[in-house]
């Protein structure tokens, strides 16, 4: 792909003293904790964001909150900026480093410190895996209810970098409804703790702010998370329709009469056939659009639930209606569902968007989305969050073909603005990251953006965090 996305210009004075900066890196941390020859530091170039790639001065692997903190007090000591990286499954470019930079990668922090069930909280480090947490609370009934599609390998740490969402947010809400406090690692290698198991804490909500930071007002290192009880049953459903507008007008009506789904997600055509051929979920192939519609309750409630639902879908004149009869059944259909980006990947590359536009706008922002790839010559897949209107329409091309690749960068970008434009913004779950940091002008006013960059400046003065992400490089102060 183009490499059109600029990056701050490496300070040359880190460049100058890489081999010093090494040996004081190999002075503070272990040998296992610490990668600096360049074909060891190939795997951290890029993200999952990977159009874009820089190999970095060094990589740490703290095992501990004080080993994290004696690494960003050397570099803020020195000047040296820091990339702050989970699993590195950031679709935005978070996690991509820069040639001066030393990663910061929280891997090795995996344990789970606390499983404190009367306050329905736990307290992990920052490098357990999301779906980790549910598979340790399960046996005891509960649950964590953000779940993202790479919950087998993403982290809390960059969950809560980047504000993570999944199937389940239309209920249970995303990252920061389910985050009751952090612990937290500054520029200069201070360590706050903000927030805690209890409800709410006293002062400023800085723990609201920090959830959705992407790496730049500090590193978070062990997090305390809500753990919620598991239903007593839940049952999703798939729903055909003829078209992509019929789904997307019904998802909206359903939301409008009141019901909340535990998910709604959405899928088109191409998308069905992708997911189909890969998991072999039973997805109907003879409709446009599908809906994954999941209840939760007692079996009464489910049933009145669905009732009304299919009641909704008729009105929309869905043509198919399969409820799963077993647990295997249903979880085939979240396998498929999961599963979407890596099954996309064996047949094309693809750019993944992450817009947010109001239910009431869905189906028109489907109709352009459509216009747009037509236009540009290019084909697409849609599949996401429908129940919230977080759009993840699948651009596929040729990564081979520079002039296809950069056309799918373009219809992107288009496609970002329409969600803009129709009410929404540019980011659900995803970030900013290098992706959509230009932008950011489309959305936020000269004002707008001052105001965020001045919060920003106040945990990080010299900008040495995650610095070439989020915000327009024109303007900073």
């Amino acid at each position: 792909m183009s490499d059109t996305i600029p990056f701050l210009a490496p300070r040359a004075d880190v460049l100058a003293r890489r081999r010093q900066i090494v040996a004081d890196l190999i002075d503070l941390l272990p040998p296992e904790c610490l990668v600096h020859q360049p074909r060891e530091l190939m795997p951290f170039e890029t993200d999952a964001f990977v159009s874009y790639r820089r190999v970095p001065l060094a990589v740490a692997l703290p095992r501990s909150t004080a080993e994290v903190s004696a690494v960003m007090k050397y570099c803020h000591r020195y000047g040296i900026p820091v990339i702050p990286r989970g699993a590195g499954t950031s679709l935005s470019g978070g996690a991509i480093p820069q040639e001066d930079a030393v990663v910061v990668c929280v891997s090795k922090m995996n344990r789970i410190l606390d499983l404190d069930f009367p306050n329905r909280a736990a307290v992990v480090e920052a490098g357990v895996t999301n779906l980790n947490i549910s598979e340790a609370v399960s046996a005891d009934g509960f649950f964590y209810a953000p779940d993202p599609s790479s919950q087998l390998a993403c982290t809390i740490g960059g969950n809560i970098g980047m504000n993570s969402g999944g199937a389940h947010c239309l209920k249970y809400g995303v990252t920061t409804n389910n985050l009751l406090g952090v612990k937290m690692v500054l520029v200069d290698g201070t360590v706050i703790d903000l927030g805690g198991k209890g409800l709410d804490a006293g002062g400023y909500d800085l723990l609201g702010l920090v959830c959705g930071h992407e790496g730049q007002l500090g590193i978070v290192t062990e997090a305390t998370v809500r753990l919620i009880a598991k239903p007593e049953g839940a049952r999703p459903v798939l729903f055909g329709f003829e078209t992509s507008e019929q789904a997307g007008s019904c998802v909206a009506d359903i939301i409008a009469s009141g019901i909340i789904p535990v998910a709604i997600e959405f899928m088109d055509k191409p998308a069905i056939e992708i997911c189909e051929s890969f998991a072999k979920a039973g997805y109907p192939l003879d409709v446009g659009a599908l809906l994954i519609v999941e209840v939760e309750g007692s079996e009464a409630e489910m049933d009145d639930m669905l009732g009304s639902i299919v009641e909704i879908a008729r009105r929309h004149q869905v043509k198919t209606v399969r409820e799963c009869q077993s647990a295997t059944e249903a979880a085939l259909i979240w396998k498929g569902r999961k599963s979407a980006f890596g099954a996309t990947g064996r047949i094309a590359d693809y750019i993944c968007m992450d817009g947010t536009v109001p239910l009431s706008q869905l189906s028109y922002v489907l109709a352009e989305t459509s216009e747009i790839i037509a236009r540009y010559g290019l084909r697409v897949a849609n599949v996401f969050h429908a129940g919230d209107g977080n759009m993840h329409p699948l651009i596929l091309f040729n990564a081979n073909d520079p002039e296809e690749a950069a056309k799918a960068e373009a219809a992107g970008m288009e496609i970002l603005k329409l969600c803009v434009d129709a009410g929404g913004c540019l980011t659900g779950e995803h970030g900013v990251g290098i992706e959509k940091r230009d932008l950011m002008r489309h959305q936020f006013s000269d004002a707008d953006l001052a105001q965020q960059m001045a919060a920003r400046a106040a945990f990080d003065p010299g900008w040495l965090l995650n610095p070439s992400k989020v915000f327009p490089l024109e303007g900073r102060s």
